[in-house]
C-alpha cells in the first residue's frame, strides 16, 4: 500500500465537479474581497454557536444576522458535511445563502457542521439512516444559551439516551435557533446542493413546527440505484475513489481542517483505472484500512438492509413544509435523487401537499454556479440560472418565510433543451403526452414502427474488459461533468458499439419523463452491464454560429449530443437484492429505467440509440463472469460475444414519452 500523504484539505474531489460540495462552506484560505464579500460584511454579524443535541452532543453553528434591526427576519439553514468555515467571529464568508439575490433580500443564514464533521462533537454515519417510531420527549433542554466549549460525545448508544438521526439533529437545531437568536420571526428554511441536499430532505419526516420551506437540490438519495457512486448496481469507481480519497479518511477530534488524505496523482484516468485493475486493487495499492465506508461498499454487492437502509424515499411522508426539489438534467452526480425525491413526496402525501420542481439544463448546482446559459458545447438562449434565482426560489422562499408575494409557481418548472424553452406543468411527468417506442432494428435502422421481422435478427460484437469503450473522447486527468451531454460520434466509431438512428424528422418531437430501456440480449459470458445512450444527432449542414464561451469552435455539423445515458448490470435485471446469472447464449430481456429528460428534437436532425457494455472508467468494468465483482480477481475478467435482438420475438426498445 502507498503511504499516506497529507493534503491540505479532506475535500480531495473531483476537480470541478465536487466544486460545490466543497465551495460555498469551504473551509480553506481566503479569497480577495470582492464586492458581494464587502456587502456580507458590511451588512451582516457573525456568531458562532455550539448547539445541544436531545442526547447531549453539540453541533457547531455559524450564524450571519442582518445588521438592520428593523424588522424580524426567518432563518436559511444548510447543515453540510463540507464545513462552515470560515471558522473564527472576525472572518466572514464571501457570500450567504446560494446566490446574492437570497443575500441581499434578507434572511438570517445559519450554517452547521453536521455531527461528526469538522467541528461538531459525535460520530459522523454516512446518509445515516432515518429512524421511525422515535420517542417524541427529548431528554434535555435545547432552550438553554449554547456553549463554545465543546462536551464530552455522548453518541446515542448509552442506556437511557434517546435516538438520534439527521431529522433529530434537525429539530434540536430548529429548536434552538427560534428559541435564541435574536430578532428571528419563528420561521426556518433549509436549502442544500448535493449532501447538502441530503440533509434538506431528512428534515421533512416529522418536521419541527417552526420549519416552513425546504429545498433540496441535487440531493444525495440512493447510493446504489442512481446516485454518486452506484447507477443500477454499476459501481461508478472514479467518483468514489477520486470522493472518499479526502472525505473517506476519518475526523480523529473537532478541526477547522482535515490534514489527512489519500494522494493518487494520476494524469490519465483511463490509462490509471484499467492499470488499477480488479476492485480490490484499490484496498491493497492505496486504501488499506483508512476508508471504513469503501469496505462497507465492496462487502455489500447486492442491495441489501446495508443500502436499503440509506435510502430516505420511503420515509417521505406526512409531509407538513412546502418543498422545491431542484435538479439538472445534466447533473452528472444527483440527477436521480432530485426527481425521485420529488416523486417520492407526491406519490405519498396528500394532493395538498406543496410539493414542487424544477429541473433544468444545469450540471451539478449549476442553477447556483454562474448564469445557466452554457454548458459544454451547448447554448440555451438565456441565462437559465439566474431566472431561477430571481423568478422562482426567492419567491419561494419569501412567500413561506415572509409571507412576502404571492404563490403562483407551478407544480412544476421545467426548462426543455433543444427548444430551449422554460414550461410550466400542473404536474411531472406531465400527462398530456403519448408514450412510444424508438425500435430497434437490422441496418442500424431505428423507428417508432415496430419491424416484422420473422427470422433471428441481430447485432453482434464482441466485448472486451481489457478495452472497455471510454465515456468521454479524449484524454482526461478527472472526471468530466460534460460528458453528460457531450457528443458521441468517437463511440460510434467503434465496433463494440452498436447505433441506430431514425431518418431525418421531419417535425419537432418533444420527449419528457422517463427513459426505458427494454433490450433483448444474449452473451456468450454468464453477467454482463448495458449501457444506453438517447443522442440527438445534428444535421450534416448545421455551423456553430454562437460557440459558448467554455468550447474551441465545436464542429457542430452531425454533432451527436447526448441527451440521457445510463448504465445497469444485468445481474439484477429481476432483483437488485437477489442477482442472477445469465445463461450463455440464452435470449434474455434486460429492462431498467433511466431519469427523466425534457428535450426537444428538432426538425431536420435525428434520434440515435446507442448501446454497449462498457462505460469506463465512469462504471467499473463487469468481469463478464458471475463473481462476486466487489471481490473479483484479475484473472476473472473475459471477453464475450453479445448480441442485440431486434426481431418479431425479441424487439428491442427504448419507450420514450412525447409531449402533446
Amino acid at each position: 500500500m502507498k503511504k499516506i500523504l497529507l493534503v491540505l484539505c479532506l475535500s480531495v474531489c473531483v476537480a470541478g465537479t465536487y466544486a460545490q460540495r466543497r465551495g460555498a462552506a469551504g473551509a480553506g484560505g481566503q479569497r480577495p474581497p470582492n464586492a458581494e464579500a464587502i456587502y456580507v460584511k458590511e451588512h451582516y454579524t457573525k456568531t458562532q454557536a455550539y448547539i445541544p443535541m436531545r442526547d447531549g452532543v453539540k453541533l457547531f453553528c455559524t450564524i450571519y444576522s442582518p445588521k438592520d434591526q428593523s424588522q424580524k427576519y426567518p432563518i436559511i439553514m444548510t447543515r453540510t458535511p463540507y464545513a462552515v468555515g470560515p471558522y473564527g467571529e472576525a472572518d466572514y464568508k464571501g457570500s450567504l445563502g446560494q446566490d446574492t439575490v437570497l443575500t441581499r433580500e434578507g434572511f438570517i443564514f445559519v450554517y452547521e457542521d453536521v455531527r461528526g464533521r469538522y467541528m461538531s462533537e459525535g460520530e459522523f454515519v454516512n446518509v445515516r439512516p432515518q429512524i421511525d417510531n422515535k420517542p417524541k420527549a427529548v431528554s434535555r433542554s435545547l432552550d438553554k444559551a449554547a456553549s463554545l466549549a465543546p462536551q464530552p460525545n455522548a453518541v446515542g448508544k448509552s442506556p437511557g439516551v434517546p435516538p438520534i438521526d439527521e431529522s433529530t439533529d434537525t429539530y434540536d437545531t430548529i429548536d434552538w435557533l427560534v428559541k435564541n437568536l435574536p430578532n428571528n420571526n419563528g420561521r426556518v428554511g433549509i436549502e442544500g446542493i448535493s449532501y447538502p441536499g441530503f440533509y434538506s430532505t431528512a428534515s421533512l419526516p416529522n418536521a419541527h413546527p417552526a420549519l416552513r420551506a425546504v429545498s433540496p437540490q441535487a440531493p444525495v438519495t440512493e447510493w446504489f440505484k442512481g446516485d454518486d457512486f452506484h447507477h443500477n448496481g454499476v459501481f461508478f469507481e472514479m467518483d468514489a475513489f477520486a470522493f472518499l480519497t479526502g472525505f473517506g479518511v476519518p475526523r480523529p477530534k473537532p478541526v477547522t481542517f482535515y490534514v489527512n488524505g489519500i494522494r493518487h496523482g494520476y494524469k490519465d484516468n483511463y490509462k490509471f483505472y484499467l492499470e488499477m485493475g480488479a476492485l480490490p486493487n484499490f484496498k491493497k495499492k492505496y486504501l488499506g484500512d483508512s476508508v471504513k465506508f469503501w469496505d462497507d461498499m465492496m462487502n455489500h454487492p447486492n442491495y441489501d438492509s446495508f443500502w436499503q437502509g440509506m435510502n430516505i424515499l420511503p420515509h417521505l411522508v406526512n409531509i407538513k413544509p412546502a418543498v422545491l426539489t431542484v435538479g439538472g438534467f445534466f447533473d452528472a452526480e444527483d440527477a436521480y435523487g432530485a426527481q425521485n425525491v420529488y416523486k417520492a413526496i407526491e406519490r405519498q402525501n396528500p394532493n395538498d401537499t406543496k410539493n414542487r420542481l424544477v429541473l433544468g439544463p444545469w450540471f451539478h448546482g449549476g442553477w447556483e454556479r454562474g448564469e445557466g446559459q452554457y454548458f459544454g458545447d451547448q447554448d440555451f438562449g438565456s441565462a437559465t440560472s439566474l431566472y431561477f434565482q430571481k423568478n422562482i426560489q426567492l419567491p419561494f422562499f419569501n412567500y413561506y418565510l415572509k409571507d412576502k408575494g404571492t404563490m403562483d409557481l407551478p407544480k412544476a418548472s421545467i426548462f426543455i433543451s433543444g427548444s430551449n424553452q422554460w414550461h410550466t406543468f400542473n404536474e411531472w411527468p406531465p400527462k398530456n403526452t403519448v408514450e412510444k417506442k424508438l425500435y430497434l432494428q437490422a441496418n442500424g435502422k431505428l423507428s417508432f414502427q415496430a419491424d416484422k421481422t420473422k427470422n433471428s435478427s441481430f447485432d453482434e460484437y464482441v466485448s472486451d474488459p481489457a478495452n472497455p469503450v471510454p465515456y468521454q473522447d479524449g484524454v482526461q486527468q478527472q472526471r468530466t461533468r460534460e460528458y453528460m451531454l457531450d457528443d458521441q460520434r468517437f463511440a460510434s466509431r467503434r465496433p463494440d458499439v452498436k447505433t441506430y438512428q431514425t431518418d431525418v424528422l421531419t417535425e419537432d418531437i418533444t420527449l419528457t419523463g422517463p427513459v426505458i430501456a427494454d433490450i433483448f440480449t444474449s452473451t456468450t459470458g454468464t453477467d454482463a452491464d448495458y449501457v444506453v445512450k438517447l443522442i440527438d444527432v445534428f444535421p450534416d449542414d448545421a455551423v456553430s454560429t454562437n460557440p459558448t464561451p467554455y468550447t474551441k469552435n465545436p464542429i457542430m455539423a452531425g454533432y451527436q449530443m447526448l441527451v440521457r445515458g445510463d448504465i445497469f448490470r444485468g445481474r439484477f435485471r429481476n432483483s437488485y437484492s437477489k442477482p442472477e446469472a445469465f445463461v450463455p447464449g440464452k435470449v434474455t430481456e434486460v429492462k431498467y429505467t433511466m431519469p427523466d429528460i425534457g428535450h426537444t428534437f428538432r426538425k431536420g436532425h435525428r434520434m440515435m440509440i446507442q448501446i454497449q457494455n462498457t462505460w469506463f472508467p465512469l462504471g467499473d468494468r463487469n468481469p463478464q463472469k458471475f463473481v462476486d465483482i466487489n471481490k473479483a480477481k484479475d484473472s476473472d475478467f473475459q471477453k464475450a460475444t453479445i448480441r442485440i435482438y431486434h426481431d418479431d420475438a425479441a424487439q428491442s426498445s427504448v419507450k420514450v414519452s412525447v409531449l402533446q
